[in-house]
């Protein structure tokens, strides 16, 4: 694959120049940590590239079908779903979802003739990489997590690209096609600390009291809610403020935990991340792999609750990783009921961890992966497009 480097207006250097727009397919969703590095890479590429024709094929009926038109991109969702580990009589008809959805995206492809095809995971990146692949146009992995997917691992092999958000990871995939670039995160999250007094006046919170941030996903944990439950009032009596994301399912349930309480802001889900992450002293979290990248741009004293309920356990082994450099607290999804207010004051009355675990995490942190990324992508953009070239030349 050609390394050249990239200029400044982002055509790689060396190659001939081809002033037609570039078209891009970004494909995968159905969480926020896929869809949220599939918004940042195309809107990186749109600074980049305005020009750029970009098409976003995502699952029907997942969060993607309105998070990416909502972000000024067009989508084609497809009528996939997962495997369900659970319950293997709900996998009768995958078969045939899978069948109908390689149709829909030979044509997709075939159809819009991109010069690169980007997979950011998620149930719709496997056929629709698939169908680049059998039709020989480049591709690109973005894999988010230190324990890969199934899907990925196989579509690694005829990828011409993987970029990646944690070290080590020829364990799973080619070496020579892996390039460590770290995780696209949000643009308001780059730079919280002078947003802390704003964030003091948002949540209405007083600022010479420690505040705590939990958080179990935009749906909500229920371990970490029942955690909370245990452990409120204590964190309260001890002097914390107290910011308690219960997640959208959870939230009428947990609303009595919250009344007559002073200190106490409980919220379905937070919709200006930046300034809880700005307030926070502690921040208790789950650990997907796009919220930890965030996490570690902030730099704040961590504990992760890995959920047991992801796809191979991957949350487990993304918390192990930074847990093993002690930049974060592993607290088990089996002991958070219990053990949760504890680990939280604990963590708080010893200073020192706080801070050691405060410079650990920081140094794991990048602002640079979308740029990164797209650096790769426009790369194999230009490759794809001398490609079609020379088969029209035939």
């Amino acid at each position: 694959m050609d390394t050249k480097e990239i200029d400044k207006e982002g055509n790689p250097q060396g190659l001939e120049r081809n002033n037609s727009p570039f078209r891009i397919i970004i494909s995968g969703g159905g969480t926020g940590g896929h869809i949220f590095p599939a918004i940042a890479i195309a809107n990186e590429i749109k600074r980049r590239k305005p020009d750029t024709e970009i098409l976003f094929v995502g699952a029907e009926n997942r969060m993607e079908m309105e998070k990416v038109p909502a972000a000024g991109y067009r989508i084609v969702g497809l009528n996939v779903v997962g495997l369900n580990r659970k319950h293997w009589w709900k996998n009768l008809g995958l078969p045939f979802k899978l069948a109908s959805s390689l149709r829909l995206t030979r044509k997709l492809v075939r159809e819009f003739e991109p010069d690169v095809v980007v997979g950011v995971g998620g149930y719709a990146s496997a056929p629709t990489l698939h169908s680049a692949q059998k039709l020989k146009i480049p591709t690109l992995i973005q894999e988010q997590n230190s324990l890969p997917g199934v899907t990925n691992k196989i579509l690694a092999k005829k990828a011409d690209r993987i970029c990646v958000g944690y070290d080590e990871m020829e364990r799973f995939f080619p070496k020579e096609k892996i390039l460590w670039t770290g995780n696209p995160i949000r643009q308001d999250i780059s730079d919280i600390n002078s947003k802390r007094e704003e964030g003091q006046v948002f949540y209405k919170l007083r600022p010479d009291m420690p505040v705590v941030l939990v958080m179990g996903g935009s749906l909500g944990a229920r371990s970490i809610n029942v955690g909370m439950q245990n452990c409120v009032d204590c964190l309260l009596s001890k002097g914390f403020q107290v910011i308690w994301q219960t997640g959208q399912y959870y939230y009428q349930q947990m609303l009595p935990s919250a009344e007559g309480k002073e200190h106490l802001v409980m919220l379905d889900f937070v919709r200006r991340v930046d300034l809880a992450y700005a307030v926070a002293d502690i921040i208790v979290s789950r650990a997907g792999a796009i919220t930890i990248s965030e996490l570690c741009v902030v730099g704040k004293p961590l504990i992760l609750v890995p959920s047991p309920n992801v796809a191979e356990d991957h949350q487990t082994r993304n918390a192990q990783a930074l847990s093993a450099r002690n930049a974060a607290v592993l607290l088990p999804d089996d002991r958070v009921e219990h053990d949760l207010g504890k680990e939280i004051v604990e963590l708080f009355q010893n200073q020192r961890r706080r801070e050691l675990l405060s410079q650990n995490i920081s140094r794991m942190g990048t602002t640079t992966a979308a740029r990164d990324i797209v650096d790769e992508v426009l790369k194999l953009a230009q490759m794809g497009r001398r490609k079609k070239e020379a088969c029209k030349d035939k």
